[in-house]
């Protein structure tokens, strides 16, 4: 798949195949080994790799810009993805807008 610049990757917990991927909490396990603690004491996710709804689906979005800024985490995400054939797509900047203004998405 080639990234543009200025796009995220929508990664679904569905396979190639159609079918739901397992374990269900895959997305908040790799969410968590970019977030961080603030001050606040609560985790708070990175916005280069984050769970979000996006069309009442939980998914993992991942900025592209992660490939130059973090190169070995964006490796370590596109190989599970490929080791485990999950469905992603690519979401550019007005689609992103439109995403955030529907109800029921949340994508921070």
């Amino acid at each position: 798949m080639e990234l543009k610049s200025g796009c995220k990757l929508v990664i679904r917990s569905v396979t190639e195949e159609g079918r739901r991927f397992r374990p269900s909490d895959w997305i908040e396990r790799i969410s968590t080994t970019m977030a961080s603690f603030g001050k606040d004491q609560r985790l708070h996710y990175s916005n280069a790799v984050k769970p979000s709804m996006v069309e009442g689906e939980k998914c993992l979005v991942v900025e592209n810009s992660l490939k130059e800024t973090n190169p070995t985490a964006f490796d370590y995400i596109m190989q599970f993805v490929r080791a485990n054939r999950l469905q992603v797509s690519q979401v550019c900047e007005t689609k992103i807008t439109e995403l955030e203004q529907q109800p029921g998405v949340k994508t921070g």
